[in-house]
């Protein structure tokens, strides 16, 4: 009788086991069936939404803000590049040559207050008079001796001219004399004997560049600075750039024999500070030989 009780109540735990693991397989079942419903609920929802987001034309307006967010990226990134462009040729040496006489400020002493003496619009208007129109001039007047007189390079169609006060005041000379001493050192500039000078084929590859990459080359920059000064305070010009600019002065100011005559008294006047003035001396190694400029204009004596 025990053991037929043991059974029995084995039996009953074993079939109330198998029911409850049943039960929990329906459940579980149950909890998958609905999980898989709500994933496919989910997933038509999503789908209605995106078929909204097109139909509304929603999904093209993102696409287009992107767009427009990374054109302004790549317009923001030009910009900033274009914060590191080297002037090319047209723009280039007007920035240089301000730059360097920024530098030379406390040599040249052109910041200081000077009275006016209409320089400017008595140069232009002589420049009419050759023919010479449309051309923006800027006259600095030096308080220094340093410089004689000079024309720098500039951009396309302006000239930057130099002009010691000291100079002009110890020779006395008149807005016409100056005027044509101006010219003297524009028929320089246009024949680019300065340009000649001071470019380099470094220099001429670094214009028109971009050095956001590689940085500035600030050896380039102080050894054309360099250049700029040697030419001006030292070197001067050749003998042979002084030879042509006095023959193309002859050809241009001889169709007025009045001006041409000034200009013959001015460099004796020239000739004669630099040789007697200590203040001046150093004219001739600039600008070689008013008596050589002379002689170049002269007609020569025939012996009978």
């Amino acid at each position: 009788m025990m053991t037929a009780k043991f059974f029995l109540i084995i039996g009953s735990l074993l079939f109330l086991t198998g029911s409850l693991l049943a039960e929990d397989e329906v459940k579980k079942e149950s909890k998958e069936s609905k999980e898989a419903k709500e994933g496919s609920k989910d997933l038509v929802d999503f789908s209605t939404i995106k078929d909204i987001i097109k139909k509304d034309g929603l999904e093209d307006e993102l696409k287009k803000k992107d767009e427009e967010k990374r054109k302004f990226l790549d317009q923001k990134k030009l910009k900033e590049m274009k914060r590191f462009n080297v002037p090319n040729q047209d723009t280039f040496w007007g920035f240089f040559s301000e730059y360097w006489l920024v530098k030379n400020a406390t040599v040249l002493k052109w910041d200081i207050h000077k009275p006016d003496f209409e320089l400017e619009k008595a140069f232009t208007s002589f420049l009419e008079s050759q023919g010479v129109y449309e051309k923006k001039i800027k006259i600095l007047l030096l308080d220094s001796a340093e410089i004689a007189h000079a024309a720098l390079p500039g951009n396309q169609n302006e000239f930057i001219f130099i002009l010691s006060l000291p100079f002009i005041k110890t020779l006395d000379l008149s807005k016409v004399e100056i005027s044509i001493l101006l010219f003297e050192d524009y028929i320089r500039i246009k024949k680019e004997f300065f340009k000649n000078y001071v470019l380099s084929k470094e220099l001429e590859s670094f214009l028109g560049s971009n050095f956001s990459e590689k940085g500035l080359d600030k050896k380039l920059i102080e050894n054309h600075l360099k250049k700029y000064s040697q030419l001006l305070f030292e070197k001067g010009f050749s003998f042979q750039d002084q030879f042509e600019t006095t023959k193309e002065m002859d050809v241009l100011l001889k169709s007025d024999l009045k001006i041409w005559n000034t200009y013959l008294t001015l460099l004796e006047k020239i000739d004669e500070l630099s040789k007697k003035n200590e203040l001046f001396k150093k004219y001739s190694q600039i600008y070689p030989s008013p008596e050589l400029q002379l002689s170049w204009l002269r007609p020569k004596e025939t012996i009978k």
